[in-house]
């Protein structure tokens, strides 16, 4: 059996857009489950404003950096690790330029490549997701740390993003080409976008893995 971590913010959590939480077999996670069949083992670890390095001071314990560690020791040995972070990074209050959230997103990359696991368990292999765009009406919802700048960022995001996973020899997925925010908050996908995401993680995944049966 392979084992995925799927490390992630809100949307990996399942923030429904009209409120609320998607089921299990709404959210990508639990569609890539049941995709991938039970020969995969797919651990969905999703926090609501999680950042890749960053403090919130308006929403404590959302660094990313500082939980990974837990997440890799207790659910070790791992087979992969799918980080999808970055969309809260794009708030006003941290003033990060897009190669800054990059890089942020490198330093997880490199805390899985790093990290200290058991005798004889591999070094997971990383999916790296480039998130979905912030929609610009953000400025006008209940999340009063996004603005238009937020927004703009994001659609920056993906090439500065997509260079840190070429780095690093990591897997790459933009959201952004297959999954779009809801019309109602503006960074929350819908029950399709959740589809339609899990489908393309599913080849790449499926992909790689048979590419590496033997290895």
């Amino acid at each position: 059996m392979k084992t995925i971590l799927c490390f992630g913010d809100s949307n990996t959590f399942g923030t429904n857009p009209a409120g609320g939480r998607h089921p299990r077999h709404v959210r990508w996670t639990g569609r890539l489950q049941k995709l991938l069949g039970e020969d995969y083992y797919v651990i969905e670890e999703g926090m609501g404003g999680r950042t890749t390095v960053w403090d919130d001071p308006l929403e404590p314990n959302r660094n990313g950096l500082r939980f990974l560690p837990v997440a890799l020791q207790s659910h070790q040995p791992l087979d992969m690790v799918i980080l999808s972070l970055g969309t809260n990074d794009c708030k006003t209050i941290f003033q990060a330029e897009p190669r800054v959230i990059a890089a942020g997103i490198g330093a997880l990359c490199d805390e899985v490549l790093h990290f200290p696991y058991r005798e004889g368990y591999p070094i997971p292999k990383i999916l790296i997701v480039s998130p979905i765009h912030i929609g610009d009406a953000v400025k006008d919802s209940i999340y009063i740390t996004f603005d238009r700048s937020s927004a703009v960022k994001s659609h920056e995001l993906s090439s500065h993003v997509e260079k840190v996973a070429g780095q690093r020899n990591c897997l790459f997925v933009d959201a952004s080409q297959v999954a779009v925010p809801g019309q109602q908050d503006q960074l929350h996908m819908d029950e399709e976008s959740h589809r339609a995401l899990a489908e393309k993680l599913y080849e790449v995944i499926q992909e790689y893995f048979k590419s590496h049966a033997n290895v």
